[in-house]
């Protein structure tokens, strides 16, 4: 048996052993995790969706509850990172838009003494 066989070997059972230890015995296990975890496409992602239902229902109350789930940020925050984050990323056009409209009814609801705010 030549050395690389065996060296061919001994990487394949290197890794058949580290699948099992890392997908049988002992696999991830996320417990208790916040939406504040969320990676930045991820929260761009709820926040356009939030951005969408606003489209569609015009209830600034409902959006912002529903920013609010993304963790302590007031909501314009969330809005205007995400809008940051989709200039940065390529987002269509259309997207933009939405984001722009939530932002800007944001920015009037805030404005008008803050009552609007979860």
């Amino acid at each position: 048996m030549s050395r690389w066989f065996r060296f061919l070997i001994a990487v394949a059972v290197g890794i058949g052993l580290g699948l099992l230890y890392g997908w049988v015995l002992s696999p991830v296990e996320y417990v208790d995790t916040t939406p504040e975890t969320l990676r930045a496409d991820y929260r761009a992602d709820y926040v356009l969706m939030v951005a969408e239902s606003y489209q569609s229902e015009r209830d600034i109350s409902l959006a912002m509850e529903r920013l609010t789930f993304l963790g302590f940020s007031p909501p314009l925050e969330l809005v205007e990172d995400a809008m940051a984050y989709a200039v940065q990323k390529g987002f269509a056009p259309a997207d933009l838009g939405l984001l722009r409209t939530l932002n800007d009814a944001l920015i009037v609801a805030t404005s008008v003494g803050g009552s609007n705010q979860p």
